[in-house]
């Protein structure tokens, strides 16, 4: 398989990203859930946000990464099968996708930050606060970044519904192209 996109296929360095962002984005929604419910006395009380806090900033260079490889390696036309609309909402939900990822990750950044502190990324480097203390920025972020995830986890589950739909119902290679495997063979 070929590192980049052509006409037809994905190259695997976008199926990678893909699937790598997809596992990260849900591991992400989970460990926020868990989160939540932490008590102060918990031993995973300060760890959960860092971890979750440290996953997504690597997230959020991973999805400036994957834009710039959008951009020098386009992904493969819409097969000739899918109709107009299919085509149009495809388009509008991959960017959909990708703005509330932003959304999502910026705000939770602003969340951390809000009190003038850097956020620390496993101890490897840390991000400097940007607004340096903001009261009440924090809420107004954590409102933004509830809303973004839970809209990122909708659109996610109706963009792999509609890949089953393609796969089962339409029996297209729409999701054999992303998973990197050969089209069907006609018979």
């Amino acid at each position: 398989m070929p590192l980049r996109n052509d006409k037809q296929r994905y190259g695997w360095l976008s199926i990678s990203l893909h699937w790598l962002v997809a596992a990260t984005v849900l591991s992400l929604f989970a460990l926020g859930l868990w989160m939540v419910d932490l008590g102060y006395y918990d031993a995973w009380y300060r760890k959960g946000p860092d971890l979750h806090r440290s996953i997504g900033i690597l997230l959020f260079m991973t999805m400036l990464f994957r834009l710039a490889w959008r951009l020098l390696s386009p992904p493969p036309s819409a097969l000739p099968s899918h109709q107009r609309w299919e085509v149009i909402l495809a388009h509008l939900a991959h960017w959909a996708l990708y703005a509330l990822l932003f959304i999502a990750m910026v705000s939770g950044y602003l969340i951390s930050s809000a009190d003038g502190s850097s956020v620390s990324v496993f101890d490897w480097f840390a991000v400097p606060s940007i607004t340096g203390h903001q009261s009440g920025l924090e809420d107004t972020a954590g409102d933004i970044h509830e809303i973004a995830v839970w809209s990122i986890i909708i659109l996610a589950s109706l963009h792999g519904l509609a890949a089953l739909k393609h796969h089962f119902l339409d029996r297209d290679d729409t999701l054999r192209r992303m998973l990197g495997l050969s089209p069907r063979q006609t018979p």
